[in-house]
């Protein structure tokens, strides 16, 4: 048994030196949970533990017993909620596709309440905010969800605002995560919130993912900056576009992924964003490569081509055209890793 301090008064995020006791990381599991929600923090966590991290993770669930998630696939669980007597460094609550459901559980919705109330700072992912939600520890604070069901969660709960825009939003001791792949980020960002920028950048290259950092010029998200758009059509391009920018995102390849004619889907560009599909790629890269010269110490030759610019030289020139400086000046201006430090957004 890990050794625990008795929570008393106010609660306190600043991270310990790894030199000290452990961070305990308690996860929440339940039947039908998404598994990426359960494993995705999970890696990151042990990952940092492979450069100096001390990090013990525990499954939980509400009963104790051993759970089934959406996947089919069986995760073994240390204890029941209610049999949890330290404090969590971190809670993470995951979600599932069957939320519906899930906020009507009220043996799942103690749980979630009594673990939070032993913890230092209670993270979801995905739609594991509905059950924060539901257990009223969202109110009157400011949260996000997956991008699909950021209206359910602000109508179902009037008292939370809900940034449906946001990759993970940071409020007071709680922090919520957009989609599955965005715990990823949540959890490099309690990393460096723990441990110290450095450390999360090690396990962001490790995993082969970027390395999101909240707060000020730092945080830069393709996700927050993607517009809202009714038409399902469109949505799926502008993800794909979001989702990996080194793709073919030529204006005929994004019509025959669609399915409808260039002239369509330029007009839907038109009319939804005010822009077009060129534009829309172009900025997309931009941030995505903006990200990678905050984040890390890749060449410029990687940036670009990872980003889908193809050659330093392309990526030299869009940086001139949309910034007015080079690749090599903004990594020099705007990299920070004073993330940690930039407050919890109170």
């Amino acid at each position: 048994m890990v050794e625990g301090v008795q929570l008393a008064g106010r609660r306190t995020m600043q991270g310990r030196p790894s030199g000290g006791k452990p961070l305990l990381v308690t996860v929440l599991v339940f039947p039908g949970v998404r598994l990426l929600d359960v494993t995705g923090p999970i890696e990151v966590f042990a990952s940092a533990n492979e450069f100096g991290g001390r990090y013990r993770v525990r499954t939980v669930s509400p009963n104790g017993a051993d759970v089934v998630t959406a996947a089919g696939t069986g995760l073994g669980v240390d204890l029941a909620a209610a049999d949890v007597e330290y404090v969590s460094d971190v809670v993470v609550i995951p979600g599932g596709p069957e939320w519906p459901s899930l906020i009507k559980d009220d043996a799942l919705l103690d749980a979630v309440r009594a673990l939070d109330a032993r913890s230092r700072r209670t993270a979801s992912i995905c739609t594991g905010a509905f059950l924060l939600a539901a257990a009223g520890l969202l109110d009157g604070r400011r949260a996000t969800t997956h991008w699909r069901f950021a209206d359910q969660l602000a109508l179902r709960y009037p008292r939370v605002t809900v940034d449906a825009d946001a990759l993970f939003v940071r409020d007071g001791h709680i922090m919520t995560s957009a989609g599955v792949s965005s715990g990823i980020d949540l959890s490099l960002a309690l990393v460096e919130e723990h441990l110290g920028a450095d450390t999360a950048r090690a396990v962001a290259k490790d995993m082969v993912v970027f390395m999101q950092r909240p707060g000020g010029q730092s945080q830069f998200s393709v996700r927050t900056r993607t517009p809202h758009t009714r038409q399902e059509l469109l949505r799926r391009i502008l993800d794909a576009v979001a989702e990996d920018p080194s793709a073919n995102h030529t204006l005929a390849a994004m019509s025959r992924r669609a399915g409808v004619s260039a002239r369509h889907l330029t007009r839907l560009f038109h009319d939804d964003m005010a822009t077009t599909p060129a534009r829309y790629v172009e900025q997309v890269r931009m941030e995505a490569a903006q990200a990678m010269l905050e984040g890390g110490d890749d060449p410029m030759a990687s940036v670009a081509h990872r980003t889908g610019f193809g050659s330093p030289e392309s990526l030299r020139r869009a940086f001139t055209r949309n910034l007015g400086i080079t690749p090599g000046a903004y990594r020099a201006r705007f990299r920070s890793t004073n993330a940690a430090r930039a407050g919890d957004g109170n």
